[in-house]
């Protein structure tokens, strides 16, 4: 039996959360990575799931974006959404969460992660809450707390940011 929550019977436990942590690639976009002939990197996010995250952002809940993935579209997008703690090229995941939640005065029990492949799962298993998208590879989802109907960069994190919005008992 599958210890995976939806997101109407996660509702006690999205309440809690004070910080969301996001994984980028799979997560914020659908994975793929284009490249210009110039080798200039480019990215498709999601409006609405940006939407998303500047709605839980005027709620007081924190997003940080933490990615193995190379510096540039990443930091503009979070820029546009007003996001400030951004981190690229990180190759411990679970150790910059922790210090960041530390240095906070917060506890991992109030973050949220939602990653996609295998180097999401030690942040994973830190948290209080860990979401996959529909289209994460098939370790994480069977460590995940909650898997969305949605993939990742359609719409996936919105599905999420619309949950906690409403468990914390905010009005559309």
């Amino acid at each position: 039996m599958p210890k995976q929550k939806t997101m109407a019977q996660a509702t006690t436990q999205l309440a809690k959360i004070r910080l969301l942590s996001l994984d980028v690639d799979g997560v914020l976009t659908d994975g793929g990575i284009y490249y210009s002939d110039k080798g200039i990197t480019f990215r498709k996010f999601n409006a609405q799931d940006g939407m998303g995250l500047v709605r839980l952002q005027k709620i007081g809940i924190g997003i940080i974006i933490i990615s193995a993935g190379a510096p540039g579209a990443i930091e503009h997008r979070a820029k546009r959404l007003g996001i400030q703690n951004v981190f690229t090229n990180v190759l411990d995941k679970k150790k910059l969460l922790s210090n960041h939640v530390k240095s906070l005065g917060g506890s991992l029990s109030e973050v949220a992660h939602m990653g996609d492949d295998v180097n999401d799962l030690p942040v994973m298993a830190a948290v209080g809450t860990s979401i996959a998208p529909a289209n994460a590879v098939l370790e994480v989802i069977n460590a995940a707390d909650i898997v969305t109907n949605k993939k990742g960069g359609n719409g996936a994190v919105r599905e999420l940011c619309d949950a906690i919005y409403f468990a914390q008992r905010h009005e559309g």
